[in-house]
């Protein structure tokens, strides 16, 4: 795995930054984007598995990709713990090590600003999914106000990638969503402040279909 895929301080910090998060709305957040959810589920980007407790009964197995070895350790001790089965595996979101067609959905969480490469990501994602297999997103994005926006591709283009493990928070992760060919059928947009002294955030939260 390359280097680039290692961030050792921020995959410290995020669990914590998570946790907050969680308190804030996170874990509501996270129960609506799984809410329904059956059959088997490939995650993308699982991070340390704090999804791995809100998959409902009705799914059947979860392969969880993560790339980082620390979160890729944590995911690992989490899935140990879960209600439903998951195994987890490192590998990137660009080069996804199953078969195709094999699953019946597929989940990305606050992982679409991260990956190197978002359309080759998505790609991966239709060709792992059966046809009609639903995408779960939750997803921070850029704002529609055109200030907050520059200031967003300003960070992006400076500091907060090396501090943020890669992340840019200026993607418009919902045209690429839909450019890859997945059709939004239900969306949520709103701010979220992942703690009471960060900057609130657009994030959008839905289920997109892969063509039948």
């Amino acid at each position: 795995m390359p280097s680039t895929h290692r961030h050792p301080l921020f995959a410290r910090l995020y669990p914590r930054i998570s946790h907050t998060a969680e308190q804030r709305g996170g874990a509501e957040h996270r129960t609506a984007l799984l809410e329904g959810l059956q059959g088997r589920v490939v995650e993308i980007g699982a991070g340390h598995g704090l999804n791995f407790a809100y998959y409902p009964q009705g799914v059947t197995h979860v392969l969880a990709v993560e790339p980082e070895p620390h979160l890729c350790a944590l995911a690992q001790r989490a899935s140990e713990t879960s209600t439903v089965s998951v195994q987890v595996t490192r590998a990137i979101a660009e080069a996804l090590p199953v078969e195709d067609a094999g699953f019946d959905a597929a989940v990305v969480s606050l992982v679409l600003c991260t990956v190197s490469d978002q359309a080759a990501a998505l790609r991966e994602i239709r060709r792992v999914l059966r046809p009609g297999g639903e995408l779960r997103f939750y997803e921070h994005v850029v704002s529609e106000r055109p200030a907050a926006a520059r200031i967003q591709r300003a960070l992006d283009a400076t500091i907060y990638p090396p501090l943020a493990g890669g992340c840019r928070c200026a993607r418009d992760t919902r045209a690429a969503i839909r450019s890859s060919g997945f059709a939004i059928e239900r969306e949520e947009r709103f701010s979220f402040k992942l703690s009471p002294v960060a900057p609130a955030i657009p994030h959008i939260l839905g289920m997109a279909r892969a063509p039948g």
